[in-house]
């Protein structure tokens, strides 16, 4: 019979490589920034979230804070680095406007982790009083990395368009959410099942609306595209024409 756990352990294990792959999931999407030169109207906002909220978590997982729960600093520890390089693109391939508020907003964040590990390693003697602390602020980090899409669903419903809206982003952090909610119910910890649960409910409310909107999605990139076919046909038409005109005088 597999033990408590064992289970726990290994829905830990299966956590980070989802996680990862969460965090890698928008690779396709600033691929298309770099090749571009323009975030375009990609949203900073569900990077900047998921930064600090990965850095609470990495500080959370540490056994001076709560023993036990070395996974959870490894994989935000991962996600941590990955949010880095792409708040660093964003940062590049921003206009000047944008990229003053990134900066800014990231400046703010790093001051605020900092100042909260500083505190809470000064001021709270025990662990569970540390993780009474650090957890209450990871769960308002985690809802509030796992709502940061929302921004974005409301341009999906406004558009009717989800070429905003990473899929694989959506998919993952439904699974991510599933993953941890069940790690968290083995030896229950509120502190990551809570924020997990809704994370999950986020993650398939995101995935109803790809699934609302994907055919519209295709007839408005279609009609898109055969527009700028069109106006190059056009414009071949009419050099064709200027060019017939001057052979003829």
């Amino acid at each position: 019979m597999v033990s408590a756990d064992f289970a726990r352990n290994l829905l830990g294990v299966i956590g980070n490589v989802i996680s990862i792959v969460l965090f890698l999931s928008t690779v396709p999407t600033f691929y298309r920034i770099w090749k571009n030169k323009s975030v375009e109207r990609f949203s900073p906002i569900p990077y900047l979230v998921t930064f600090v909220n990965c850095g609470l978590w990495v500080f959370y997982g540490l056994p001076l804070v709560h023993p036990h729960s070395l996974l959870v600093t490894t994989t935000n520890g991962a996600g941590l680095l990955i949010e880095s390089i792409y708040i660093f693109l964003f940062i590049i391939y921003s206009d000047n406007k944008k990229r003053l508020r990134v900066l800014l907003v990231l400046v703010v964040e790093i001051i605020f982790l900092g100042v909260l590990v500083v505190l809470v390693l000064t001021l709270a003697h025990t662990t569970k009083l540390r993780s009474a602390i650090v957890g209450g602020i990871c769960i308002g980090g985690n809802i509030m990395m796992y709502a940061s899409p929302l921004s974005v669903m409301k341009l999906v419903i406004a558009t009717k368009s989800v070429e905003y809206m990473p899929f694989l982003l959506s998919l993952f952090c439904f699974a991510n959410g599933v993953c941890w909610f069940s790690y968290a119910l083995i030896r229950f910890d509120p502190f990551v099942a809570v924020p997990n649960g809704i994370g999950a409910l986020f993650g398939l409310a995101q995935l109803i609306l790809y699934a609302t909107f994907y055919k519209s999605t295709q007839e408005i990139i279609a009609k898109r595209e055969g527009k700028n076919g069109l106006d190059l046909g056009n414009m071949a038409t009419s050099t064709g024409d200027i060019i017939g005109q001057v052979e003829r005088v």
